[in-house]
């Protein structure tokens, strides 16, 4: 076992201690804990693959139109090309292709490809062995479409050095659910780890309680005790349907719980029927909170927008349900220091990631920063929220590269005051961060 120590602050020491911590994070396989991304069996739409068929609905985006059409993309060439130039009916007329064709000519050749949206496409090239420098776009189409989608996936996960990836299996999407319910296997595929998300019952009941009363539940708009069994009915099907790992809701800022009398109808679902629920399948519930929904609806997916979340209905629920385990990452920059001081309070409460908004390397580095001052290792530092599968590659390669950073920084830190860093000691730490922390709080340890 090598163990470092500081005989001085040195320029030499600090960049020799990030190369190691750098190496040993690049060799320790992260478990990506909250991603959009699904196998094959739920169909994938990209044509020309050798694939009997495309399914043109299909779960499973990838491919370099797929990037380049993400909605942080599509909203960025909105502010190069304004809808004043191109108006947002045609461009939502086009073809995925011919999408891809303008946010290419608009973003990458015409104007530096810096922002952080922009060089995840070009770190992912570079890592899946094609050449930034080419711009060659029907080049990359081409190599993408002879891909077979199922070995591209572990070309993809070794890439990024994922393990596993972690689906979000959304039960009021009628697309996926159809596919739950023809084909019980469809979720089998032992890379992706099923989680049942259903935002609908926190997000809007009554629509809710119509949908499941279609489905066969004796639901109601006004939550009877029959009602409440019928939903926990519900969530005890599809959680056994799916095989989840952990339950979700994607919630907007102005979700509050306010405790034991609180009246409210998501409240009341949530108090009496999702936690009850989850606790006696000793499962966790991850919230994700802060995104308002359509601040500019022509955007589409690309126009939600973002707010301050209250920290303190989180701390309620922690406080009123002790025997549940809250994973919880918030959308809003002002809301991490006062966050980040919660999860010193509860041990049922998990921080993860940098979400959306607060996935760029600023961001991560101070939210990274400041969780490791105030929690040391006992939080999960990230995940990729990627929606296209290649995306995991460059969102952990970038997060890798900051992690590393600031763990450097502390190692430092605590050698200088004496205490020894080792090789062995990185490991664990490293291993904790983007694999165990995840692992053992979802299995109740």
């Amino acid at each position: 076992m090598s163990t470092t120590t500081i005989p001085a602050t040195t320029d030499s020491y600090q960049t020799g201690l990030t190369n190691q911590v750098r190496g040993i994070l690049d060799e320790t396989p992260a478990w990506d804990l909250h991603t959009h991304l699904y196998p094959p069996t739920f169909g994938t739409p990209l044509s020309g693959t050798g694939q009997s068929a495309a399914d043109a609905n299909g779960l499973m985006l990838w491919g370099i139109d797929e990037l380049l059409t993400y909605h942080y993309l599509v909203a960025e060439v909105f502010r190069v090309v304004p809808s004043r130039v191109l108006p947002y009916a045609d461009f939502w007329q086009m073809s995925k292709r011919e999408q891809a064709d303008h946010i290419w000519q608009h973003l990458f050749l015409e104007r530096s490809p810096i922002s952080e949206a922009c060089r995840g496409v070009l770190t992912t090239l570079q890592r899946l062995g094609l050449d930034p420098a080419d711009k060659d776009l029907d080049g990359y189409r081409k190599w993408f479409a002879q891909q077979e989608p199922d070995d591209h996936i572990d070309r993809v996960m070794q890439a990024a050095g994922v393990c596993r990836i972690t689906m979000t299996n959304d039960v009021f999407d009628d697309n996926e659910r159809q596919r739950w319910l023809a084909d019980p296997t469809v979720g089998g595929d032992s890379r992706f780890a099923p989680v049942l998300r259903f935002d609908a019952l926190l997000c809007d009941w009554p629509a809710a309680a119509r949908q499941l009363a279609d489905w066969g539940y004796r639901t109601s708009e006004t939550p009877s005790p029959d009602c409440i069994a019928e939903v926990q009915r519900f969530l005890r099907e599809w959680i056994d349907r799916t095989g989840a790992i952990y339950c979700a809701v994607s919630l907007p800022p102005t979700f509050r719980f306010e405790g034991p009398e609180d009246t409210q109808l998501s409240s009341v679902i949530f108090r009496e029927a999702v936690l009850p629920t989850l606790a006696e399948r000793n499962l966790a519930m991850a919230l994700m909170i802060g995104v308002v929904r359509g601040v500019n609806p022509r955007l589409s997916i690309a126009g939600d927008g973002v707010e301050k979340a209250d920290v303190s209905s989180i701390c309620r629920l922690c406080t009123d349900f002790p025997q549940n385990r809250f994973m919880v990452t918030l959308l809003s920059r002002e809301n991490q220091h006062e966050f980040t001081v919660a999860a010193r309070k509860f041990d049922n409460l998990m921080p993860f990631g940098c979400w959306w908004f607060l996935n760029n390397p600023s961001l991560i580095e101070e939210m990274t920063r400041m969780r490791m001052e105030l929690l040391g290792t006992s939080f999960a530092p990230q995940h990729s929220d990627a929606r296209v599968l290649e995306q995991i590659v460059y969102k952990w390669a970038h997060s890798r590269e900051i992690i590393a950073k600031v763990l450097a920084d502390k190692y430092a830190e605590v050698s200088r005051a004496g205490w020894p860093i080792s090789d062995e000691v990185i490991r664990r730490d490293a291993k904790l961060l983007l694999h165990d922390n995840f692992q053992e709080f979802i299995a109740g340890r």
